[in-house]
């Protein structure tokens, strides 16, 4: 689930001089891996992602997933996450951003804004119709991001499986 956190501490750092949005390196591993498990952990999931994992999934023989990363240049303080999507009805390609995070202390300066816009930039390069993010459903907070960055309210229809395949 996608959401970008509400602060939650009182700690607010100075937003760094310069910060880079781009494609996560091999190198960028152990900080993506870090912040994939304390999205996890805010939302009270479970990670089970490691980095052999995470290095399989955006460099391996068959890239599943692409990710951004925010570069303060001491270090990352953000990543989105990238999923191709499909409506074979319409013959329309489109992108899930599946993860967005900031780091506590860098949230509102800027960063995710930055995050999704350069992820719309991607989508539209790939030839994609759209762009398309979840939310909790309590979480008003993203809800207000989300519109904010002119993503429109889409009422989930119908019911998701799954069946698990190993």
């Amino acid at each position: 689930m996608t959401a970008p956190l509400i602060d939650d501490s009182d700690i607010i750092l100075p937003r760094p001089a310069v910060v880079t949005i781009r494609a996560a390196k091999r190198h960028d591993l152990p900080e993506l891996s870090e912040m994939i498990a304390l999205l996890a952990a805010h939302h009270n999931d479970a990670a089970a992602m490691t980095s052999d994992t995470l290095e399989r999934d955006l460099f391996g023989d068959v890239p599943w997933i692409s990710a951004l990363v925010a570069d303060s240049g001491s270090g990352l303080i953000g990543y989105a996450i990238l999923v191709p999507l499909y409506r074979a009805q319409e013959g329309q390609r489109g992108m899930d951003l599946h993860h967005l995070f900031v780091r506590d202390g860098h949230r509102g300066h800027g960063i995710g804004q930055h995050l999704v816009t350069r992820a719309r930039d991607i989508a539209r390069t790939a030839g994609c119709g759209y762009l398309s993010v979840s939310a909790a459903t309590g979480n008003s907070a993203a809800h207000r991001f989300y519109e904010q960055m002119d993503f429109k309210p889409r009422p989930v229809t119908g019911m998701r499986y799954t069946q698990a395949l190993g």
